[in-house]
């Protein structure tokens, strides 16, 4: 006598396909609802947030942290449209995400149906891989494709579009089942071959003055602590682009901090990037050689040898021509590590010493050309002073998250990496405002039982405000600090300086954020005195939730050398 698999439907066999691959939480807003409630019936919790355009971003931050695939949810018509900007973001970051979105039942497609939209069109631009499913019987082998797709080789998006009469149809349990579990990422580890790894061994021991420049590959993959491995062996100087702020100990005697467009007065990069002129041979380690992190590929000298670590074989030599390593960060570099062992390094570590004394240089130099504001007592606040009592407070247990314009440029050029594999999370894939709250909960729901802090400025912060209320709701304490000078800083500044004037649109009406996060159920203050910056850190880092709102000064901007000249000729 032979016994039937069970029947259920095609909903009920997402949510526990969903469960094999250890999802454990949803960000959705109760939509598709047949997806949501049989997740919730098998312990699957949603995140439920309040700004269709903010759940893609909470699943890119809590994929970032947690090493697992967000998983974000959405109704067919407007809130897929809003999806396509944080797929958008983790596509250019790397960053695995399944999204799950309803679409129009079978029969009504093409016929003007209510929220009808070419959904794989929509997706096409914003995803690694979009299908639309229309067989039940199949729907397993669909989500492990999704699930394959977002994890494997450079990481990214992927959406699954399930008509709404799928959804609800019933399916017997496929009689192969699968079992694997395709929920954590890299999905796969590759690396080059012995003789290509042997070659730029060779390259390293013999080079006179190499460098490297470890991007956001580095946290994508792992990496951190090889990378720590091999600064510490070869003897060898390290860079971090913005996405790869924290792979390595900044307090380390050869970490010479971010490299990019961070490079006019007060800045470490104005001193630092002269070891990235000298430098005859330049490790890069997953990163995309982009436009902010070369400041507009201009500081990679042109006689040097380079070579290029990285997962996806496209990105290497597509700004630079290099020694091609294909590979995985974190196996790539324990690979070269090994074959390093092989190599005489008498080079490498003779010359040790003057590296450090230039690196220790350079730092003493920013500490010094920054301590006029970084110690400021003004009022307004000087941002520098609020990333200079939030430094106190950083141990590797901290994830410190920033919006996209000058938040991030305040964190990644003016805080500094107390261990390596220091989580900074920056929205820099697209650089889009108002992700820093969503990137923030995400990360929080990673990491429940660590602090989380976000850097946001009152621009990028009035786009997701009323996530404050999904932070409470959901009991996920994140400290928020908003700098509030008034006015969106970079379209001021930027317009200024090309064109000598800027735009109405710049300044902002005066908004009491305190009042807002405490009509959200949210503690909050607003501190105009940097004596008290230090109490309220501390404070909402231990106790949490807090929103605290610091009048920060509007003439204050990130030393980007698209305003060293206006800075200097001050």
């Amino acid at each position: 006598m032979t016994t039937q698999n069970p029947i259920e439907t095609v909903a009920q066999r997402i949510a526990k396909t969903l469960r094999r691959h250890e999802v454990e939480f949803i960000f959705a807003q109760s939509l598709p609802s047949a997806v949501i409630l049989a997740a919730e019936a098998i312990g699957i919790r949603q995140i439920a947030y309040r700004q269709e355009n903010m759940g893609g971003a909470m699943a890119d931050g809590y994929a970032r942290v947690s090493h697992k695939v967000g998983v974000v949810a959405a109704q067919n018509g407007p809130a897929a449209t809003l999806l396509v900007p944080p797929l958008a973001e983790a596509l250019k970051a790397s960053v695995p995400i399944v999204a799950i979105v309803q679409d129009v039942e079978r029969n009504q497609t093409d016929r003007n149906a209510f929220q009808d939209l070419d959904q794989v069109a929509l997706f096409q631009s914003s995803t690694k891989w979009v299908r639309r499913v229309t067989v039940a019987e199949r729907i397993d082998d669909y989500i492990d494709a999704a699930f394959t797709a977002a994890t494997s080789g450079r990481a990214g998006p992927a959406a699954l579009l399930l008509p709404a009469d799928l959804l609800r149809a019933e399916v017997q349990a496929p009689a192969a089942a699968r079992s694997r579990n395709l929920g954590h990422w890299p999905l796969d580890r590759v690396r080059p071959s012995d003789a290509a790894l042997a070659e730029v061994a060779s390259l390293i021991a013999a080079a006179k003055a190499p460098i490297v420049i470890a991007g956001g590959g580095v946290h994508c993959g792992g990496a951190a602590a090889e990378l720590a491995g091999l600064q510490q062996d070869a003897s060898l100087p390290v860079f971090t682009t913005n996405m790869g702020k924290g792979a390595v100990d900044e307090y380390h005697p050869l970490s010479a901090g971010v490299l990019g467009s961070l490079v006019g007065p007060r800045s470490l990069g104005r001193h630092s990037s002269a070891l990235v002129e000298a430098a005859d041979l330049v490790l890069l380690v997953g990163t995309r050689t982009n436009q902010n992190g070369t400041d507009n590929w201009r500081q990679i000298p042109c006689g040097a040898t380079i070579v290029h670590i990285d997962v996806d074989p496209v990105e290497i030599g597509r700004n630079y021509e290099s020694v091609r390593l294909v590979g995985d960060a974190r196996e790539t570099l324990a690979a070269l590590r090994a074959a390093l062992t092989r190599i005489d390094l008498t080079r490498r570590h003779a010359d040790r010493l003057r590296v450090e004394e230039s690196i220790a240089a350079y730092w003493k130099r920013f500490e010094l050309d920054r301590y006029e504001v970084a110690t400021s007592r003004s009022r307004p606040i000087r941002p520098e002073r609020v990333m200079a009592e939030l430094q106190d407070l950083l141990t590797d247990d901290v994830t410190v998250v920033a919006d996209a314009s000058y938040s991030s440029m305040w964190v990644l050029g003016q805080l500094r990496a107390p261990t390596s594999g220091t989580r900074f999370v920056t929205p820099r894939g697209l650089a889009g405002l108002g992700w820093g709250v969503p990137l923030a909960i995400g990360a929080k729901v990673a990491r429940p039982d660590k602090p989380v802090v976000a850097i946001v400025g009152d621009g990028g912060f009035a786009h997701s405000w009323a996530e404050l209320e999904t932070m409470v709701r959901m009991k996920l304490p994140v400290t928020i600090v908003v700098l509030n000078n008034g006015v969106l800083g970079f379209q001021r500044d930027a317009e200024t300086v090309k064109f000598g004037s800027y735009t109405s649109a710049c300044h902002f009406a005066e908004v009491d954020h305190a009042k807002l996060a405490e009509a959200c159920g949210c503690p909050a203050v607003r501190v105009d005195d940097p004596s008290e910056l230090a109490y309220h850190l501390q404070r909402g880092m231990e106790e949490g939730p807090l929103l605290i709102e610091v009048m920060t000064d509007p003439a204050a901007h990130p030393p980007l050398s698209l305003f060293a000249r206006m800075d200097e000729a001050a």
